[in-house]
């Protein structure tokens, strides 16, 4: 048998070490786990992540304790949680905020990733990694919202179980295979609630500890996007640690206590006073049970799915209105391979891309908008507008990784035409005056878009020009 490495621990926690490697795992990952010692702001939302996934978890579980898959009995346990059950109003309103919170949180840690270049560096499969997590947190929700059988739940799975219809040959099979029946009932309840249950107690807490395991094997990315195990050699822990780098513990447990702290002030302020948060926490028809005769006068997800359902409606014809929804998010995952420029860092890349970065956040949160809304001429033509220019995003992402060789004025007109054929092609449709004209109108929103990233740093050098990077990490 094999000896455990010899330590210093003796009594209790010595016999422990001897037979499991409890503080050499401490060690590892947390007291001598050398960190960037700039991190700031936009690094607090890691850690807060895994605190809202406890929170979902240990809320859920208690609610799973009252709650009845059955299509009779499912909205009536919910409103005995709420009524009835000691404390189940709280505990409801705490999963149910938390849901949103931690869509939040990860969006948040997703933009951090890509301002600081956190995908690159050999950190490849750890973001491939975090946008597994990302899939399996977004599977984990829908799968979720189904269950308080409620209007919106019923018919917002309604519409996006439908969507599997439209695959060729296979589709109608494939969504009663998901289903579980050729309705939505107990089939769908009873399997979405094991599934809502498995994947985040089983699958995200597995593909978390894998992705911690893969960010401490390569390192901590920092907002100067320097890698500190590069640098030189020796701080004041320990004479072969990075010299910029400091204990994680205690260091960024404390500051993370305090993002904690702050974090949990607004979580309990919304889930005390407005839980439903004007209803894009919790909509209006979900106080109502679900009604397959009665169609809600708008349906739509829950927000944290609407930019992917604003994408899925800007395509005319429903198959390739799936691909859309489902390209949107699969060219995330493809993000190392677009953005080959060798500086991390925002603070470092020429203005063009950090333009690009905020207009690719402002387009996110419009499709976010647009998708809550009722469909109208006009935004329909702006949801359209917007998913244009999402996925043109990353081809612009990917010119700026060579800002001194690539041509932005042809790309321009290359990306622009693309934009016209398009509409011309697929969209212009001379019967409807309204929608020929806010297509005409809404033109510009692309065009602004591929000047203010394109053809400002073509005119205006300043915008093309890089900032030297450190050798070291300046906070």
């Amino acid at each position: 048998m094999a000896e455990r490495p010899a330590h210093e621990y003796t009594g209790f926690l010595g016999w422990v070490e001897d037979r499991f490697p409890l503080m050499e795992t401490w060690n590892k990952h947390l007291a001598q786990y050398y960190a960037p010692k700039n991190f700031n702001f936009w690094y607090y939302f890691g850690s807060l992540a895994m605190l809202v996934l406890a929170i979902q978890i240990f809320s859920g579980l208690f609610l799973a304790f009252h709650y009845k898959p059955d299509a009779d009995l499912a909205f009536a346990s919910v409103e005995y949680i709420m009524r009835d059950v000691p404390g189940g109003w709280f505990i409801r309103y705490m999963h149910s905020t938390g849901a949103s919170a931690f869509f939040i949180v990860v969006y948040l840690h997703m933009f951090r990733a890509m301002i600081y270049g956190s995908y690159k560096g050999k950190r490849e499969l750890l973001w491939l990694i975090g946008m597994l997590i990302y899939v399996a947190l977004m599977a984990t929700a829908f799968m979720g919202y189904l269950l308080p059988w409620g209007q919106m739940s019923y018919w917002g799975a309604q519409v996006i179980v439908n969507l599997f219809n439209t695959v060729p040959y296979i589709g109608n099979d494939l969504s009663v295979w998901l289903r579980g029946d050729y309705v939505l009932g107990d089939a769908a309840l009873n399997r979405f609630f094991a599934l809502h249950f498995f994947v985040p107690v089983i699958v995200l807490p597995a593909l978390v500890f894998v992705h911690i395991v893969a960010l401490h094997a390569v390192g901590s990315n920092n907002p100067d996007g320097v890698e500190i195990k590069k640098g030189p050699k020796g701080n004041r822990w320990a004479p072969d640690a990075p010299t910029d780098g400091i204990p994680f513990h205690p260091y960024y447990t404390v500051k993370d206590i305090l993002g904690v702290a702050v974090f949990l002030l607004i979580f309990f302020a919304i889930l005390f006073f407005t839980p439903e948060m004007g209803g894009y926490f919790i909509e209006q028809p979900n106080f109502e049970p679900a009604n397959p005769l009665k169609t809600p006068l708008h349906i739509a997800p829950v927000w944290y799915f609407t930019p992917f359902y604003t994408v899925l409606r800007a395509v005319p014809d429903p198959w390739w209105g799936t691909v859309a929804m489902f390209a949107a998010i699969i060219v995330l995952f493809l993000l190392p391979w677009l953005d080959k420029n060798p500086i991390k860092s925002w603070r470092y890349r020429n203005p063009a891309h950090k333009i690009n970065l905020l207009l690719f956040a402002v387009v996110f949160l419009v499709l976010g908008w647009m998708g809550v809304e009722a469909v109208t001429t006009v935004y329909k033509e702006l949801g359209t507008r917007m998913t244009q220019i999402y996925f043109l995003f990353f081809v612009v992402l990917w010119l700026h990784s060579y800002p001194a060789k690539v041509n932005y004025k042809k790309w321009f007109g290359i990306l622009l035409g693309i934009v016209v054929v398009y509409d011309l092609v697929f969209r212009l449709n001379l019967g409807d005056g309204a929608a020929t004209t806010q297509m005409l109108l809404q033109f510009i929103w692309p065009v602004i878009y591929l000047a203010a990233t394109l053809l400002l740093p073509a005119f205006v050098p300043s915008f093309n020009q890089e900032k030297p990077v450190p050798e070291r990490v300046t906070g």
